[in-house]
C-alpha cells in the first residue's frame, strides 16, 4: 500500500521564499535599463520606419519591385537577407520581411545576450549578487527577476516594432507577427546567455559564447537557405529561421514560434539546473591554474598588454577569418547569375568580373568593421583593467604611464593590422577557391590594408575617451554602431551623403572594385595620430584609478 504525504506547511513557505523579493528586484533592473531599453526600442523602431518609407520611394511601383526580386536569386543576397518569400509578387510587406529581419532579429538578440549576462553573471563576478542575496531575497529571485525584466525590454522594443510597420502602411496580421517573431527570437537567445553564464566565472566569456552561438546560427541559416531559397532542412537547425519561416505578410504561419517557445523553456529548465550545481561565483569550468613559472616576456612592458588582448585578438580574428573564408565561397555565384540572368549584366551596367569585385568588396567592408569593433572592446579591456586597478598596480612597479599607454596602443595596432591581413587573405582564398583566380588573396589582402586608416580612426576615438573622458569611454561603441548601420543601409535608405561620410568607413572607396584614394586615407591617418597623441597627453595627466 502506498501513500501519499501533502507538503507541510513549512515545504510551502520555503517554496514561497526562493522568489521572495523579486518583484523589487525587477523594478530594480527595469530602472537600471531604462536607458538602454529606451534606445534600443527608439533605434530599432526608427530604423523600421525609416526602412519601409525608403522601400517605398525607392521601389514604387510592381515592376520595381520584381526587378529587385530578380536578385534574390543571388547567394550572397541570400546570406544577408533571408528566405525569398513572395517573390513572384513582390509585394512591399515581403520586400520589408526579406530585407529587414534577418537585421532586426539579431540585433534584438544581441540585446538580449547583453541584458541577461548584465544582470545574471556580470552581477555575480561584482559580488554584488552575494550581497543581494544576505538580504531576504529569495535564491531565485535575482535570476527570474533579470529574465522577467529582459521579456518586458522584449515586449517594448515588439511592440515598438509592430507601430513602425503600422506607420508604414503595413497591414496588422503581418505586423503582428513581425513583432512577436522579434520579441520571441530575442527571448530564444537571452535563455541561450541564461546557459552560458553557468560556465565561466567571467562575464566577458559567458556573453562571447553566447555571440558565437548567434553567429553560427547566423551562418547556418544563411547557408541553409543558399541550398533552399525557400530554406531547406538545413535552414530548421537554426532558431533565427524559425522566426523568417513565419513567412511574413506572404503566408503568415504562427506555429514556427512555437519551437522557439518551447526551446526558451528547455534552455530555462537547464540553466535553473545547473545553476544548482555551482556556488555562488563559481562557475562549472573550474579555471586552469596558471603556469609555474611565468614566461619572461611578463617582464617587458608589452607583454601584459598581449596576454591580456591575446584571447579577444584570437577569438575575433578566427572568427573574422572563417566568415570572410565562408563568404569568398559564394563568389562563382555571381558568374552563375550573369549566366542564368543575362540582363543583369545590362541593368547594372557591369560585367561578371566587376561584379565579383564588387561582391568581395562589400563583404570585406562588413567584416572590417568587425575589426573596428575589436579595437574599441580591446580599449574598453584595458580600461576595464583599470577600473579593477590591475593598471595602476604596474604603474606603481615603477612604469612610467606615458610608455605603459604607449605600449597598449604599440600592441593594439599591430593586432589591427595582422587581423586585416588576416581577414583579407582568408576571404580572397575563399574567392580564389570559387573563381580558379588565385589573385584575389593578394587583391583582398591589400583591399583589407586599405582599409586601416579608418579601423585606426575609430581606434583612436575609443583612446581618446579613455585618455580624457574615461566616464564617456563607452561612447566609442557608437562610432562602431554607426558605421554598420551606414554599410548595411546606406544605399537601401538612400541616406545623404552627409550622413553616410560621418562614418569613416565610407570616405574609403569599395576597394577592389574601386581604385584606392590616397587622400581620404592619408586625412584619417593623420586624424587618428592627432587623437591618439590627444590620449596620451590626457592619460599622463589625469589620475589613475588603483
Amino acid at each position: 500500500m502506498t501513500t501519499s504525504v501533502a507538503p507541510s506547511a513549512d515545504q510551502e513557505v520555503r517554496s514561497a521564499h526562493r522568489f521572495n523579493g523579486i518583484g523589487d528586484l525587477l523594478r530594480l533592473y527595469l530602472r537600471l535599463d531604462r536607458v538602454r531599453i529606451t534606445v534600443w526600442t527608439l533605434a530599432l523602431a526608427l530604423t523600421v520606419y525609416a526602412t519601409v518609407e525608403s522601400l517605398i520611394a525607392a521601389y514604387p511601383d510592381e515592376a520595381a519591385r520584381q526587378a529587385r526580386a530578380a536578385l534574390l536569386e543571388n547567394p550572397a543576397a541570400v546570406l544577408m537577407t533571408g528566405p525569398a518569400y513572395g517573390a513572384d509578387n513582390y509585394t512591399l510587406g515581403a520586400m520589408t520581411a526579406n530585407e529587414l529581419s534577418l537585421t532586426l532579429f539579431v540585433a534584438v538578440a544581441i540585446m538580449n545576450i547583453l541584458l541577461v549576462v548584465r544582470h545574471t553573471r556580470a552581477q555575480e563576478e561584482a559580488g554584488r549578487l552575494e550581497l543581494l542575496r544576505a538580504l531576504p531575497v529569495g535564491p531565485f529571485a535575482p535570476p527570474a527577476a533579470a529574465l522577467l525584466s529582459v521579456a518586458v525590454a522584449d515586449l517594448i522594443v515588439g511592440g515598438g516594432v509592430v507601430l513602425a510597420l503600422l506607420a508604414g502602411g503595413l497591414d496588422f496580421t503581418g505586423s503582428l507577427l513581425f513583432g512577436v517573431a522579434t520579441a520571441v527570437t530575442g527571448l530564444l537567445f537571452g535563455a541561450v546567455a541564461a546557459v552560458t553564464a553557468q560556465f565561466s566565472e567571467h562575464s566577458r566569456a559567458a556573453s562571447g559564447s553566447a555571440l558565437a552561438i548567434l553567429a553560427v546560427a547566423f551562418l547556418v541559416r544563411g547557408f541553409g537557405d543558399i541550398i533552399d531559397a525557400t530554406g531547406s532542412w538545413v535552414s530548421w537547425l537554426s532558431p533565427i529561421a524559425w522566426a523568417q519561416q513565419t513567412r511574413l505578410y506572404v503566408d503568415e504561419r504562427w506555429w514556427p514560434l512555437l519551437l522557439s517557445v518551447v526551446t526558451i523553456g528547455v534552455l530555462l529548465a537547464v540553466a535553473v539546473a545547473l545553476s544548482r550545481r555551482r556556488d555562488i561565483g563559481a562557475g562549472l569550468r573550474a579555471p586552469t591554474p596558471g603556469p609555474a613559472s611565468s614566461s619572461a616576456a611578463l617582464l617587458t612592458p608589452p607583454g601584459p598588454v598581449w596576454r591580456l588582448l591575446r584571447g579577444t585578438f584570437v577569438a575575433w580574428t578566427a572568427a573574422l577569418a572563417i566568415i570572410g573564408l565562408a563568404m569568398g565561397t559564394l563568389a562563382n555565384s555571381i558568374e552563375d547569375m550573369v549566366d542564368s540572368v543575362p540582363d543583369i549584366v545590362e541593368f547594372l551596367g557591369a560585367d561578371a568580373q566587376s561584379l565579383t569585385a564588387s561582391f568581395g568588396a562589400t563583404m570585406l567592408m562588413f567584416l572590417v568593421v568587425g575589426i573596428a569593433a575589436f579595437a574599441v572592446s580591446a580599449v574598453m579591456r584595458v580600461r576595464g583593467d583599470e577600473e579593477a586597478g590591475r593598471l595602476g598596480l604596474l604603474i606603481v612597479t615603477g612604469t612610467p604611464r606615458n610608455r605603459l599607454f604607449l605600449w597598449v596602443i604599440a600592441v593594439i595596432v599591430v593586432q589591427i593590422v595582422v587581423a586585416l591581413v588576416i581577414t583579407g587573405a582568408a576571404t580572397g582564398l575563399g574567392m580564389a577557391a570559387a573563381t580558379g583566380e588565385v589573385d584575389w588573396v593578394i587583391r583582398m589582402c591589400g583591399a583589407a590594408l586599405a582599409y586601416a586608416p579608418a579601423v585606426l580612426f575609430v581606434f583612436a576615438v575609443a583612446l581618446t575617451l579613455v585618455g580624457l573622458i574615461p566616464r564617456l569611454a563607452g561612447l566609442a561603441w557608437i562610432v562602431v554602431v554607426y558605421a554598420v548601420f551606414v554599410a548595411w543601409f546606406g544605399e537601401l535608405l538612400n541616406l545623404s551623403q552627409w550622413l553616410r561620410d560621418l562614418s569613416p568607413f565610407s570616405h574609403i572607396p569599395l576597394v577592389p572594385y574601386e581604385s584606392a584614394s590616397a587622400v581620404p586615407m592619408l586625412v584619417l591617418g593623420i586624424a587618428a595620430v592627432v587623437l591618439a597623441a590627444a590620449a596620451v597627453v590626457g592619460f599622463r595627466r589625469r589620475d589613475v584609478m588603483v
